[in-house]
């Protein structure tokens, strides 16, 4: 049924990202795996919002506008991917199908679907759980289909790859009546990225998935690391919200409740201010003083800063902790994948984490290791028992296919 619509030239697939205050969009075509466009738009609802987009020429282009909505960014991405000298496609009529990245799917979501009323009431249900982003997510599905009505929808949920967790795996040791009633659990995220990258580690070493030990590590501003058994997930450091886990560019990760309480109590603070200090003062930025960007955190460790090596020190440490526990809990590891904007591009990073590993049978190929920046390459070493890879993610590209896929067979 898919090549079929694809030969029908049903094959343009626009995907989109709304965030609170964002859009990032890309138009695929299918059939060559082309980015025909990309861009998106920021500060949506703030002073000085803006499109920036790759044009054809591949030179950035900035078109400043007042955005009050996200109905309002979506408009002016379609005017762009129309417009007569800079568009990619003549009508709107080119684009066959959306697929929109949803954050929380809470435990109603196992895979991806198509768009209809009671998707949308469920994803409104999940506002709770991912308040920032779920209402979000919610308007760029209604804003397209205010403009283009009879374009079929698609919504891919980052939880969704980690519902084959068992419960061992995803409950917190809190009264069972607050799971049951207030769904307060572990979820996880990022897992169209690992879902990729799993997928893909397997076909590049010709691996199959049943009787694998794999564990990939999405590191970047946001970082998770997922054990994965015959495929399918079953435990990620993320929790109940993307909080939990590793330590990350202004995330704090894994932090005693009860120090929470104990600044509360001490300092006055309320919930809203424990919550932004968590989620946007913590991590490499917390730590080093100086950014929650990898880049300047090395250009700082070059100049002597002892707080930036502090905070790589961190992140590293982190990391081969939840890799030693998965091997653990996995009983053993067979591959082990990077990605990531850290993952891909930062060889002291990988190298920091698998060091003094070799009793587990890791043998990091640091030659290798040291010249792979963004690229799809083995680079443990040829003796070692296990495997290790660095896959780029490409989550768009995911969503795309499974938009064609889910739209091919209606």
């Amino acid at each position: 049924m898919i090549v079929w619509w694809l030969r029908q030239g049903k094959m343009k697939i626009l995907v989109i990202n709304c965030g609170s205050s964002s859009i990032k969009y890309k138009l695929f075509n299918m059939s060559t795996k082309e980015v025909m466009a990309q861009g998106g738009v920021e500060k949506i609802g703030i002073p000085g919002s803006f499109l920036k987009y790759t044009k054809k020429n591949g030179e950035k282009a900035i078109i400043e506008k007042d955005m009050p909505d996200h109905s309002d960014g979506i408009e002016l991405i379609f005017k762009v991917l129309t417009d007569p000298t800079e568009g990619c496609i003549k009508s709107l009529n080119e684009v066959d199908a959306v697929g929109h990245r949803i954050l929380h799917g809470g435990d109603k979501f196992t895979e991806s679907c198509i768009v209809n009323n009671v998707v949308k009431e469920q994803i409104r249900a999940c506002f709770p759980l991912g308040p920032l982003h779920n209402p979000a997510n919610l308007k760029g599905i209604m804003a397209v289909e205010a403009l283009l009505p009879n374009c079929p929808q698609v919504a891919v949920f980052d939880t969704a790859f980690h519902q084959s967790m068992p419960k061992e795996s995803f409950l917190y040791a809190i009264p069972y009546e607050l799971y049951e009633k207030d769904k307060v659990r572990r979820y996880g995220f990022h897992g169209t990225s690992h879902r990729y990258v799993s997928k893909r580690a397997f076909e590049v070493l010709g691996m199959k998935p049943e009787g694998t030990r794999m564990i990939t590590c999405h590191i970047g501003n946001g970082s998770s690391v997922t054990a994965i058994k015959d495929g399918k997930s079953f435990d990620t450091s993320m929790g109940m919200t993307p909080l939990e886990g590793l330590m990350m560019g202004t995330r704090s990760g894994d932090i005693d409740t009860g120090a929470i309480t104990y600044l509360m109590e001490t300092e006055g603070y309320n919930a809203k201010k424990v919550s932004d200090i968590l989620n946007k003062q913590s991590g490499m930025l917390g730590i080093s003083g100086v950014s929650s960007d990898m880049r300047e955190i090395r250009a700082a460790i070059a100049k002597g800063n002892e707080r930036a090596k502090l905070a790589l020190d961190m992140v590293i440490y982190r990391i081969k902790k939840y890799v030693g526990a998965y091997m653990a809990a996995l009983g053993g590891v067979d591959v082990i994948v990077f990605t990531g904007g850290i993952g891909e591009n930062v060889e002291v990073v990988r190298e920091g984490v698998l060091a003094n590993m070799e009793f587990f049978g890791i043998k990091l190929d640091k030659a290798v290791n040291d010249s792979v920046h963004g690229e799809e390459k083995v680079i443990s070493a040829k003796d070692s028992k296990v495997t290790v890879i660095v896959v780029p993610t490409d989550e768009e590209y995911t969503i795309a296919s499974d938009t064609l896929e889910l739209v091919g067979k209606k």
